[in-house]
């Protein structure tokens, strides 16, 4: 061992401060461990510096815009004056001030538990850190994150391309961008682009959108292609085009300032040795998960957050940092724990929604109700008469199990929905709930009805009452 080494020994090292990493190290603490919470930069959480908070501050600036532009169908004349750079700096400060709410935080913490520096194993319980200091832990939490990919189509210009580690560092908007990817990243980052002036195209080998179902999907596609193009089922080629990039696919062309590039976000677990921690890994580098507890195959490591790909969402990492956090402490006495219903929302607008479980096709076990939102009252009232839902339920009794939909303020009825599921309301228990008028709530209630019509076992709470007058707003 050189001098410059140092032996650390703690019960439980977490790996990555990310949102799972924070909160699994602080759930391991509380049980009266000692903890090692160990990340290369202590940057901030993924969600604070270039995830949810910098794109929902750029989102709100496309929805000002938009909102002038669209004020002319309300009788009122107005034209948005952008100024890009002013949008990105505005951005920053705030996304500044989110990331140093999380700095303030680990400053806090007990001294000795934060570590800085890349971690690696160099046998089970022991890791290594890149300036030679070791650390042996009883359990190990892998909290280290996920990265954006960048498929070989585009190496060669990747110079030219964006990603959400660099789209907010932009001075000011470019003219024009393309974007590879229909999914939450690249929809919103494409419509709110869009909206403040910039030329847009998205591309996506596949042909659905916003991880939606066949319907909801084309809906989703249909409102955002009064927008911007979206062209689905093709994979472009990349070239340099001057100082910008060129596409080329199938029946077209086009050049753009910049791509940005949305195609996933695989867990960040290159560099950490995971072969010498005891793990038997897959053909993706991956372990063995245990969803329930966390667990890494049978050994005392733990892997929480985006970094296990099982649900890439903030809600998910902090709850899972709990699990791994208190698994890790207690070892090896693991505590199974019910995972909540699964909720993945994209913020286009309208926003995109999946809810719970949904159905392959000719599952015979579950029935669909639809919502139209084309034609209902609120939404018509504020100039956003689109939309659609997809109620799912059980066959034998109505029991809701999942929804998707494309709705005006769909995070909104996203959750409500969420909640029945995991209330295990039925469709004719949820129509019993007060709905108020004029909602966009209410005009769930066709889907409901759709779904108790086709139950077979009739009962108080498993009906399919006649609409009142004006009761789903239309």
């Amino acid at each position: 061992m050189s001098p410059k080494q140092e032996i650390e020994i703690c019960d439980v090292a977490v790996i990555g401060a990310g949102t799972a990493g924070i909160v699994a190290e602080k759930h391991a603490r509380d049980r009266g461990v000692t903890t090692r919470l160990i990340d290369p930069e202590f940057a901030g959480t993924t969600c604070a510096n270039v995830g949810c908070m910098p794109s929902k501050l750029l989102i709100a600036a496309a929805d000002a815009a938009h909102a002038v532009r669209a004020a002319q169908r309300f009788g009122i004349t107005a034209t948005p004056q952008i100024d890009g750079a002013a949008v990105m700096r505005r951005v920053r400060k705030h996304r500044d001030r989110f990331v140093s709410g999380v700095k303030e935080g680990f400053a806090r913490l007990p001294d000795g538990v934060r570590l800085q520096g890349h971690a690696r194993f160099v046998a089970p319980g022991q890791l290594e850190l890149d300036d030679g200091t070791q650390i042996r832990a009883r359990a190990v939490v892998l909290a280290t994150g996920a990265k954006p990919a960048l498929p070989g189509a585009f190496q060669e210009v990747k110079d030219k391309v964006l990603t959400n580690r660099n789209i907010f560092e932009l001075e000011d908007l470019p003219e024009s961008v393309g974007v590879i990817g229909t999914g939450a990243v690249g929809l919103e980052l494409a419509q709110a682009l869009a909206r403040l002036g910039v030329r847009v195209e998205v591309f996506d080998m596949g042909n659905r959108v916003a991880g939606l179902p066949e319907e909801p999907s084309a809906e989703l596609c249909r409102i955002l292609s009064d927008e911007f193009a979206i062209h689905l089922g093709q994979a472009p080629e990349a070239e340099a085009d001057g100082d910008g990039v060129r596409l080329t696919w199938d029946g077209g062309s086009a050049r753009f300032d910049r791509l940005l590039v949305a195609a996933g976000r695989p867990p960040q677990l290159e560099g950490l040795d995971l072969e010498k921690a005891g793990l038997e890994l897959d053909e993706n580098g991956m372990p063995e998960i245990d969803p329930a507890t966390l667990q890494c195959g049978n050994a005392a490591i733990f892997i929480a957050g985006d970094a296990n790909g099982l649900r890439p969402v903030l809600h998910e990492a902090a709850d899972e940092g709990a699990v791994a956090g208190r698994n890790a402490a207690c070892y090896p006495d693991l505590r199974p724990t019910k995972r909540t219903v699964p909720m993945a929302i994209t913020f286009s607008r309208p926003c995109a929604a999946v809810v719970g479980a949904v159905p392959e096709a000719g599952d015979g076990d579950t029935v669909t109700g639809r919502a139209d939102y084309g034609n209902q009252g609120r939404a018509r009232v504020m100039g956003q008469a689109h939309g659609l839902c997809e109620i799912y339920a059980a066959r034998t009794d109505g029991r809701l199990t999942g929804a998707a939909l494309c709705l005006p303020d769909g995070e909104h009825l996203a959750h409500e929905l969420a909640w029945a599921i995991s209330s295990e309301l039925t469709a004719g228990q949820m129509l019993d709930l007060p709905f108020y008028h004029p909602t966009l709530e209410e005009g769930l209630k066709p889907a409901l009805r759709e779904v108790c019509k086709q139950i077979p076992i009739k009962t108080p709470w498993n009906r399919a009452d006649e609409p009142l007058p004006g009761d789903d707003c239309s």
